[in-house]
């Protein structure tokens, strides 16, 4: 077997042995001291920062009875600001501190998402379940939308709403649209309160609760569904309906109450010219002959009116009294108001005086320009308002 010498150990070597494993050992320490240093001032760091949120949550975020599933009833009202809710909570002891609350749902993103309604949380609830749920809601919807239909009348208006659950029952919405008492503040309604006509409305308020769609809150109350109904009618009678009517030399009243007249007799695409002829017996200084005026007083339903109808003592009855009757009868849309305030043109040059119903499924109307023709139209096509009557009557 082969050997190898063996490596003679002198003093000297062995000094120079000594000193490398010192350098070796030195040159590891002068790295591995300032990680170490690190890792324990990090772990005492976390130790104390751990410490001390444990202290902090305890006293301010921490469910106030953890573990706890006892119910307990909390409201939220319409209006309430995140303030007051997280006040309300608080007071309650169902968070620990309302500052945390709110600065938490502000930096969540939650403070205008929180909702109106009754709600059942615990003081076990952490404040992230209870601004989840308080975002969510209740389960019960907080808004609903509600549609109102051109030629609607204040009448059929609060039907709707009573057979919707909007309203308990109709008396005080219909008392408030009859005197208009407390809607002042709307200067066309100011307008109408202090017109000489006003006593002889059948409601103040006719004609001005705006066909549209409408998102209310369920707790809305017979005034908040007029005054939303009211704002409506701003909205769309702008500014240059104001001057056209000015140029007409009509007020906005007799524009509404003309506008609704024209509603309730003829589909849209025949509106101007049903305004042309209205607008004709105006300048001419006829009764306006209209069937929906006396509908509107009798109740009546039937296209073919007899002569207890046509007789009715009223200042709605526009066969008896000339020029407009004393307001509208019935909310008009759009259309029909640009209609009133733009009668069509070549109708009105033309002379058309006279119109009746051709067919009362379709709507369509014949249009005369005297009454001897008018007279003709009438035998033609009053056979078939009779037998409509009979048919739907008989429903």
């Amino acid at each position: 077997m082969k050997r190898y010498p063996e490596q003679e150990h002198t003093p000297e070597s062995l000094m120079e042995e000594r000193e490398y494993g010192l350098y070796w050992y030195s040159w590891l320490w002068s790295i591995l001291r300032p990680v170490l240093i690190f890792v324990c001032s990090a772990l005492l760091l976390i130790g104390g920062l751990s410490f001390a949120w444990g202290k902090l949550s305890a006293v301010l975020i921490d469910p106030v009875d953890a573990g706890s599933e006892e119910p307990v009833a909390f409201v939220v009202q319409a209006g309430d600001s995140l303030t007051r809710v997280a006040n309300n909570l608080q007071n309650q002891s169902l968070i620990r501190n309302r500052s945390v609350f709110k600065y938490y749902a502000d930096f969540m993103g939650f403070g205008q998402k929180i909702q109106e309604g009754e709600y059942t949380l615990s003081r076990g609830m952490t404040l992230s379940q209870i601004a989840d749920q308080l975002t969510r809601g209740d389960g019960k919807p907080i808004v609903r939308s509600i549609t109102v239909i051109p030629g609607w009348t204040v009448q059929t208006i609060a039907e709707y709403l009573k057979k919707e659950g909007v309203l308990q029952d109709t008396a005080e919405f219909l008392e408030k649209c009859r005197t208009g008492a407390g809607f002042a503040a709307y200067y066309y309604i100011a307008d109408v309160l202090a017109g000489r006509n006003a006593g002889q409305r059948k409601y103040v308020l006719e004609g001005y609760l705006a066909p549209d769609t409408y998102e209310i809150y369920t707790s809305a109350t017979a005034d908040d569904v007029i005054k939303k109904l009211l704002s409506q009618t701003e909205a769309v009678y702008q500014e240059p309906f104001h001057a056209r009517a000015e140029e007409l030399g009509m007020s906005m009243d007799q524009v509404v109450t003309l506008a609704s007249m024209i509603e309730k007799e003829a589909k849209t695409a025949e509106f101007a010219k049903v305004s042309a002829v209205f607008h004709g017996r105006l300048k001419q200084g006829m009764p306006l002959g209209s069937d929906v005026t006396i509908k509107y007083v009798t109740g009546t339903t039937r296209m073919a009116l007899n002569q207890a109808d046509l007789a009715v003592d009223s200042p709605y009855n526009t066969y008896r009294v000339k020029g407009l009757p004393p307001g509208p009868v019935c909310s008009p849309s759009k259309a029909a108001i640009q209609a009133a305030l733009y009668p069509d043109e070549q109708f009105l040059s033309e002379g058309f005086l006279y119109f009746c119903s051709k067919d009362p499924n379709t709507g369509e109307l014949h249009f005369s320009k005297t009454l001897a023709e008018h007279e003709d139209a009438v035998r033609i096509y009053a056979p078939l308002w009779e037998a409509y009557d009979q048919r739907t009557q008989a429903h």
